[in-house]
This record gives C-alpha cells, structure tokens and sequence, in this order.
C-alpha cells in the first residue's frame, strides 16, 4: 500500500500543532507505575549545577514532561507561550506571554533583555519564526534545544536511515504552509536556528512521540482498541517494524543534553530493539488482558478498502511502501549518547490508564483509528473474500 508523502507530512504536522494545542499533563503515570522510571532513575548522572531553561511551549504534552523531568533536576523553567493553551498548568513556574510570530500581538518581547543557560524548542514550525527566536535570544543563552521530527529526510522509503541522510527539501523556502510541507520546513527550522547560534544547537529527531498526555490518538488507538475486545482489524501481516517513543523519554534525552551542552543532530525514536507490529498487538493483549483475536489483513486488501495506514490504523506503516523506512530508522548515534526507554508495556498502561480519566465524550471520539462501524465493514468483507467467518 502507498502513501502519498504529503500525507504523511500531514500526519506528522497534526501531531507537532497538538504539541502546542493538545491535553496537558497530570504529572503521573496514569497508573502510578515506576517500574521504567526507576530503572532510568538508577542510571542517571549527577545533575550537576542548576540551569536556568526557557521553553518556548511547554504547556501541552511533551511541554509538561520537560519540566517535570527537569525540575526533578534541581532545573528553573521559564514558559513562553500565548497562554491559550492550560494556562493554569504549573503555576509555581514562571510563565510569559507572547507569539512565536515576531509580527502578531506583543510577539517576542517578553524575551526582550532576559537571559538563560538553555532555551528548548518545542513549537518552531516556520523557518522564518525559529530564526527570529534564536536570533534573539544568541546573545543571552548558551544553547538552543531544538525539536524536529523524522519526516526532515528526503526518503522515507529505505531503513536504516541517519542524521546524515539526505533531506526534504522545499522550492519555496519562503512558503509557510506547515500540513504541505512539514519536513522540509522542519529541515529549514533547524538550518534557521543553527546559523543563529553556530556550534551551540542540539536538533532532535523524534519519530512518533506516545504516551500519557498524547491528544494525536495515534499510539493510544491501540491498547484502547485491545482493551475494547472481539474481532480486532490487525494491518499487513504483523512484520512491519513500527517505531516510536514515549514522551518522558524524549524529555529525558533532552534535558540530559542540555546538561552537559550537547550539540550536534540525533534521531530519537524507539525501543531500541525492533518491534513489529504483530509484537507490538500482542504485547498489547498480554498488558492489557480481555479476549481480542487479531485477524491480519493485507495491505492490498486494505489499499482495496481505502483503509489508510497512520491514520486509519495507526502507528503502522506498511515495510514496502515509500514510508516504510518510518519504522527502521537508525538511533545508534542516540543511544551511544544516553538516550534509553521504558519498557513498552509501561507505556500502554499508563497511556490506557490516562485515557479512561478523560471525560467520556473524549473518550468516545477518538482523534486517529478506524471507526468500529467502518472496522466491522471491512472485517465483513475480508471474511466474504477468503470465505472465513471469525478472526483466527
């Protein structure tokens, strides 16, 4: 099955705009589960001197697991945002007010004359807005934390992709349409906050980012799907690799880089061992119990159906079609620098536990994944097709 790359950029645009715009943090783990963090916990270095941080975000989502983690460092944070978004989360922390868009409202002028040890970025889509960011604030901070994404390289198709793959590019480098051009964009925000600050950047590459706190849906479909029990649509034949990575991890990583002024460039997906998504279903099912029987559709069957992976069935994406790199991207560099993960089954816990908190009409309309209605069509007429009548 293909995927148009647009969609995919599509894909990966919604989940950085809900970065900005999605639910906040609870500052648990759902079920108040340890059992990742505290292995992490035992392997961490000495923190060293307190930093003082500016996030430019930092109220939904990955946002919170920053300051959490950092805080648990003994770090200061400061929050630059519109204060749209919870604007009542953490208010022991320092919050000011603005627009990353140097031309809207009061724009950047909150950060006028201020100074910090690090500045992360977890907001900057638009080359133009990163570049007035890191240009003002090159004289009064040491270092510049910026979030890209993975959909910066040129071709997702191929596995084994690296920081020194080659990457998309835009023929209007001025065209500020985020959803067409999302990784192109993304490449530009990097090479805008790099010229800023030469030699004092740290990019980050993240694949998918999951976990508690996560609005995309796209990780949570499953374990909520699982949970739901029955006949449940599994996509391909189970050995497509999927790769992705929790939120607190991510944080984590970051913050540990700007303890000790990492720069350079890293993909920051995971678990660090390949996981297919037969694996990954299963795993699911063990976690979480209940009766679900998984019943493997092909691609061909599904493309048929126009059942789309990523966003029909989510966090899938098929090993042979021009996205199917997505899954097999090479995190060596990372891990040589710290990067670690919790056990995936903390992370569908705590995800599965943090959804059944939110109110029920959220609950009921569900951001990614195919519908029941729509999934028991299909499932009909796979049946009908191969003359079978229930999941094996």
């Amino acid at each position: 099955m293909k995927l148009s790359r647009r969609g995919v950029i599509q894909g990966a645009a919604a989940v950085g705009s809900l970065w900005a715009m999605g639910c906040a943090s609870t500052g648990t783990s759902g079920n108040g589960s340890t059992t990742g963090a505290a292995a992490q916990a035992e392997k961490l270095p000495p923190p060293g001197k307190p930093q003082n941080i500016l996030i430019l975000g930092g109220t939904s989502f990955l946002g919170p697991a920053l300051v959490e983690f950092a805080r648990s460092r003994g770090h200061t944070l400061t929050l630059f945002n519109r204060g749209k978004t919870n604007p009542n989360i953490f208010p022991d922390v320092e919050k000011l007010q603005g627009n990353r868009d140097p031309n809207r409202d009061n724009g950047l002028k909150a950060l006028e004359g201020r100074k910090w040890d690090a500045v992360v970025d977890t907001s900057g889509y638009v080359p133009r807005m990163v570049k007035a960011s890191a240009e003002l604030l090159a004289p009064n901070t040491e270092h510049y934390v910026f979030v890209s994404s993975i959909s910066v390289y040129k071709d997702l198709s191929k596995p084994g992709i690296t920081e020194a793959s080659p990457l998309a590019t835009v023929e209007d480098e001025t065209t500020e349409k985020v959803m067409e051009h999302y990784g192109a964009l993304k490449a530009l925000c990097e090479k805008a906050a790099e010229t800023a600050m030469p030699g004092r950047v740290l990019n980050i590459r993240p694949g998918l980012i999951v976990g508690p706190d996560d609005p995309s849906d796209r990780f949570t479909y499953w374990p909520v799907r699982v949970a739901r029990g029955g006949e449940v649509l599994a996509p391909g034949d189970g050995q497509d690799p999927i790769q992705f990575i929790d939120a607190r991890d991510l944080a984590r990583f970051i913050i540990l880089g700007v303890e000790r002024r990492a720069t350079g460039i890293y993909n920051a997906t995971g678990p660090n061992k390949p996981v297919l998504m037969k694996d990954f279903l299963e795993q699911n099912k063990q976690v979480i119990g209940g009766d679900a029987r998984f019943t493997w559709v092909d691609t061909a069957f599904l493309e048929k159906q126009k059942v789309s992976p990523w966003t029909d069935l989510p966090a899938w994406m098929p090993r042979t079609g021009e996205e199917g790199g997505l899954g097999m991207v090479n995190v060596d560099k990372a891990l040589a620098a710290g990067l670690t993960f919790r056990p995936t089954a903390e992370t569908i816990r705590d995800t599965l536990a943090w959804f059944k908190t939110l109110p029920p009409e959220r609950q009921a309309k569900m951001d990614a994944g195919i519908t029941a209605e729509r999934e028991k069509e299909v499932l009909a007429a796979w049946h009908a097709e191969k003359g079978t009548a229930k999941a094996g």
